[in-house]
C-alpha cells in the first residue's frame, strides 16, 4: 500500500476562490484517516488534489515519499469512489468492476481472479451478472467500491460516498467500508460531513473549515482536547454549550469564572491547565466557557438555576435551560420535565473548556489524558479566529464592477 503526505497545499480556483489553505498533513501506510467538514470545507478539493483530478495552486503531493504534484492522475495508483459512483450501465456487474483491470490490458485470467475475490468480499457473487439498472443503491455503491478495489491501488480515496443512503443502508455500507479497510490493510481517505460516521471509522480526523485544518487529531482526543471552539462545537453531540462574555477573578488564591450574577471557582485541574490565567484575571480581556450537556445534569443540588425553553427526548432526555436572557445551556436529565419549571443544573467543572474570546482557541494545556501521537501534526496550532477571517477575505474574488 501506501503513505500519503501533502505539504503547505494551496488551492485557488479560476473564479479566485480558494478551496484549500496551506495544507499539511499525512496519513501512514494501512491508516484510515477521515477528513471531516461541512459543506464547503474543502473536502471533495482536498481529494481531487491527492488523485490529481484538480491541480494544486501551490505545494506539493507525495505518494510513499515520491513526489507527484505533476504526475497524471491514470499513473498515481490511486482509486476513488464518490458520493454518487456512476456505473457504465450497458455493463453487467462483473463487467464494471473489470473495467479498469482491461483498461490497463491485465491477463484476462487475473481480471476473472481479482473479480472474484472482490465479489465475495463485498457480497456481490448473486448479482455479477446483472446491468446497474436492477441494483438498489446500496448494491450500485458496492459494486462502485468493488470497480475501484479490483485492481489494488496504493491509495483509496473515498468522497462521502454513503451520503446519498438512507440511515439503515449507511450503517450497513459503513461496516463493509470498515471491515474491507480491515481485509485489505489499505490506507483509507475517507471524506464526510457525517460526524458520527467520521468518529466510528477513523484512526485519525482532519477537521477542515473554508479550506483552513483546524485540528488533526485522534476521535478522543478531539472531543477532549479541541483546539478552537469550532472543533469544540462540531465534534460532539449534542453540541456543546457555550458561555461567552466571562471574566476571569482572583480571590484569597482561587480563580473564578464571572458572568452576569453567577462567580463560579475553577476547579484545580482546570487552573492548573490554564497557563496564562494571570493574563486574564483582573483584567477585561474575557474567556469562552464551554460545557458539553453530557457534563451538565437538571439536579436539585445544581449551581445554576433557570427556566426550562424546551426538553428534547431523543436518546436521553436534554433541556435547554435559560440561566440569563443572554445565556442558555442544554443539559441532560434523569427524569422528565416540562417547559416552564424551575430548575438548578450540575456541571462536573472538572470537565470545563475555556477559550480566548478573540482568537477563539484553547487556553488549557494538555495534560496527562492526552493521547499524543506518533504524527507531527498532534502538536498543529490553528491559526486563531481572526487571522482566519482575514485571509479568507483577502483571497475573495474582487467581485466589485469596475467604474466606468
Amino acid at each position: 500500500m501506501a503513505s500519503l503526505k501533502l505539504s503547505k497545499v494551496n488551492k485557488v480556483y479560476p473564479s479566485g476562490e480558494t478551496g484549500l489553505y496551506d495544507i499539511n498533513l499525512e496519513a501512514k501506510d494501512k491508516e484510515f484517516l477521515v477528513i471531516v467538514g461541512a459543506d464547503g470545507s474543502g473536502k471533495s478539493s482536498l481529494l481531487r488534489v491527492v488523485a490529481g483530478l484538480e491541480d494544486a495552486t501551490s505545494g506539493t503531493v507525495f505518494i510513499d515519499d515520491k513526489d507527484v504534484t505533476e504526475v497524471e492522475p491514470k499513473n498515481r495508483d490511486i482509486a476513488m469512489v464518490f458520493q454518487s459512483s456512476t456505473l457504465y450501465p450497458s455493463l453487467n456487474v462483473f463487467d464494471n468492476m473489470a473495467f479498469g483491470l482491461r483498461m490497463r490490458k491485465a491477463p484476462e485470467a487475473l481480471v476473472k481472479e481479482r473479480v472474484k475475490v472482490v465479489a465475495n468480499i463485498l457480497g456481490l457473487n448473486d448479482i455479477l451478472y446483472r446491468k446497474p439498472k436492477a441494483l438498489t443503491a446500496a448494491a450500485k455503491q458496492r459494486v462502485a467500491i468493488g470497480r475501484a478495489i479490483a485492481r489494488e491501488p496504493k491509495l483509496y480515496l473515498f468522497d462521502e460516498p454513503l451520503s446519498g443512503l438512507d440511515d439503515k443502508l449507511k450503517g450497513d455500507m459503513l461496516n463493509v467500508v470498515i471491515n474491507l479497510q480491515a481485509r485489505l490493510e489499505g490506507t483509507f481517505v475517507y471524506a464526510t460531513k457525517n460526524v458520527p460516521e467520521a468518529l466510528t471509522i477513523g484512526t485519525r480526523l482532519v477537521v477542515l473549515k473554508d479550506g483552513f485544518i483546524q485540528q488533526i487529531d485522534t476521535p478522543a482526543n478531539l472531543y477532549d482536547y479541541p483546539a478552537n471552539t469550532y472543533v469544540a462545537f462540531y465534534i460532539g453531540s449534542p453540541t456543546i454549550n457555550f458561555i461567552k462574555k466571562v471574566k476571569i477573578a482572583e480571590d484569597a488564591g482561587k480563580y473564578f469564572a464571572v458572568f452576569a450574577d453567577y462567580k463560579v471557582e475553577l476547579p484545580e485541574n482546570v487552573v492548573n491547565r490554564f497557563e496564562k490565567i494571570s493574563e486574564y484575571a483582573g483584567t477585561d480581556k474575557t474567556v469562552i466557557l464551554g460545557i458539553r450537556p453530557e457534563d451538565a445534569e437538571v439536579n436539585a443540588d445544581g449551581i445554576f438555576s433557570g427556566t426550562v425553553d424546551k426538553v428534547e427526548d431523543e436518546e436521553g432526555i436534554y433541556a435547554e435551560v435559560d440561566l440569563t436572557p443572554d445565556v442558555t445551556i442544554n443539559a441532560q436529565s434523569k427524569e422528565s420535565v416540562q417547559k416552564g419549571a424551575k430548575v438548578n443544573v450540575a456541571v462536573d467543572l472538572t470537565k470545563l473548556y475555556i477559550f480566548d474570546a478573540e482568537s477563539r482557541l484553547t487556553l488549557l494545556k494538555k495534560d496527562a489524558g492526552y493521547n499524543k501521537t506518533e504524527y507531527a501534526d498532534a502538536d498543529f496550532v490553528p491559526l486563531a479566529h481572526d487571522e482566519q477571517l482575514r485571509i479568507h477575505e483577502s483571497l475573495k474574488p474582487n467581485k466589485k464592477r469596475k467604474k466606468k
